[in-house]
């Protein structure tokens, strides 16, 4: 495990899709990294963003969509690999948690190879959900 002494956390940053697309490759979450058009419009209409930086480098990202009254799905959670397995996922979810109050069911869809650590950030299984998945 690194040791990183600056990590700073912050909420609606803005940011470009390259930094997005950078950060994706870095954490190995699978996204559409070539197309930073796509990215941008993930970024420009999520209304919840909570970045991690290390210094200048951005380094974590925690993307939802909420009504802040009801519910909140989180749609991208990245770590830098190089970051990973030092609490700042825990955190970046903590944060959103935070914005979006106790009244909101938190959600998420999860890629199979993360299923064991969701229920490690306060997170329960559900039996319940439904998908259309997209064409790209």
């Amino acid at each position: 495990m690194k040791e990183h002494t600056q990590i700073t956390y912050s909420l609606n940053e803005h940011l470009q899709g390259n930094e997005l697309a950078d950060l994706f490759k870095a954490s190995g979450i699978n996204r559409p990294i070539d197309d930073l058009k796509r990215l941008q419009k993930m970024i420009d209409h999520a209304n919840l963003l909570v970045t991690a930086y290390d210094g200048e480098k951005l380094i974590g990202i925690a993307r939802a969509l909420t009504d802040f009254s009801y519910c909140c799905y989180l749609s991208d959670l990245a770590v830098h690999q190089d970051y990973q397995r030092n609490g700042i996922g825990k955190k970046l979810i903590s944060l959103v948690h935070q914005e979006i109050g106790d009244e909101c069911t938190f959600l998420l869809l999860s890629a199979p190879s993360a299923m064991d650590y969701y229920p490690q950030t306060g997170f329960a299984k559900a039996d319940n959900a439904f998908t259309i998945i997209r064409k790209q």
